[in-house]
């Protein structure tokens, strides 16, 4: 049987799952490489894939084959660098990182809908010399990171968590162009052969409740690219909102939060949905999480994909979903870096005057 696509017309929703149900992946992780085993169980993990990214557009995976060793060391590393005091911290800020936004900021500084969130955080992406093409033309986020003296060996730790990430992600995008009817190695070949991958480590110190008031770690917001891969430590304080309903999604940190992005939204025309979420600040202790984001590269162009009509976009369309800060996906055109520039720029106005 080959597994390389799926006939559009195999819609399938996975009876008695929801979106939040981990999902075993095992299956998917040999797709990437033309793998042609096990393909009743690669078209199930599909099928569940697809189904979660219809209705709810969050779901969470295991069988990833991500170390928990890593895991534990990546947060160990973490908790290390969030407890030195702000001076050191800022020896990597992010002032110093220019136009490639790489390193570090303090709790306040990052913005969502105009508001500051409780929390600080650290900025990685694709490590690029300083002689690389974009870097030398000046290229809005690509560039070298900023690496912290301690932990020493935060690099190798983060470097690696990222190539996993990179694997695991891979892998779900392959299941998600099953999905669509599409070659399992579409987003492969047309979105993501050159990559932006970005990669937060976020800091949400511990604040006592105020009934009150309102207080967000992170706002009510969606994503901005195709998939977001989230690791997050045991303290809780992700929500979700589906069908009106803020719905808690478990902290465990074996399992691997995904969910879309407006990009594959609007790419999708629709069918596949780009969710609000939030973060409570947490209140017994600080919380620490580790999103990756998977995004079409730098010059790709914004447009629709090559979804066959008869492949059910669930009753609704990018129009029917009104965005979070404005934003209206249909309009969306150009290339991808294009949008990127704009979403980025709203959590971090002051970097982003030295680009726009």
């Amino acid at each position: 049987m080959d597994i390389s696509h799926r006939d559009g017309a195999i819609k399938g929703s996975v009876s008695g799952r929801t979106a939040l149900e981990p999902i075993d992946i095992g299956p998917l992780l040999g797709v990437s490489t033309s793998s042609t085993e096990s393909p009743a169980a690669v078209l199930s993990v599909a099928d569940a894939i697809d189904s979660a990214c219809r209705n709810v557009g969050f779901f969470t995976v295991v069988g990833h084959g991500v170390a928990a060793g890593l895991r534990e060391e990546l947060e160990d590393l973490s908790r290390e660098f969030f407890a030195s005091d702000d001076t050191e911290k800022s020896e990597i800020s992010m002032a110093l990182g220019g136009v490639a936004w790489r390193g570090w900021f303090p709790v306040g500084n990052e913005l969502t809908s105009g508001q500051p969130d409780i929390k600080e955080g650290i900025y990685f992406g694709t490590e690029l010399p300083p002689e690389d093409p974009r870097v030398l033309a000046g290229r809005p986020l690509h560039g070298p990171n900023l690496w912290p003296e301690r932990p020493a060996r935060f690099r190798r730790v983060v470097e690696q968590w990222m190539a996993e990430m990179d694997r695991v992600g891979r892998a779900v995008l392959s299941a998600m162009a099953i999905g669509l009817g599409l070659e399992a190695m579409w987003f492969e070949t047309n979105l993501i052969s050159d990559p932006i991958q970005l990669f937060r480590i976020f800091h949400y110190p511990r604040v006592d409740p105020d009934p009150g008031a309102e207080t967000w770690g992170v706002g009510a917001h969606t994503d901005y690219g195709l998939l977001t891969l989230l690791a997050q430590d045991r303290s809780g304080g992700l929500e979700v909102d589906i069908n009106g309903e803020w719905v808690p999604v478990a902290a465990d940190p074996d399992v691997l939060v995904c969910n879309i992005g407006d990009m594959l939204d609007r790419m999708t025309s629709g069918r596949y949905r780009s969710t609000l979420h939030r973060v409570r600040p947490p209140s017994q202790s600080s919380r620490l999480s580790f999103p990756f984001f998977f995004d079409p590269g730098w010059d790709v162009e914004v447009k629709p994909l090559p979804v066959d009509e008869d492949v059910d976009a669930g009753g609704k369309g990018i129009a029917d979903l009104q965005r979070w800060d404005g934003t209206v996906l249909e309009d969306l055109k150009g290339t991808y870096g294009e949008y990127l520039i704009m979403k980025v720029a709203r959590v971090f106005p002051d970097l982003a005057s030295e680009v726009m």
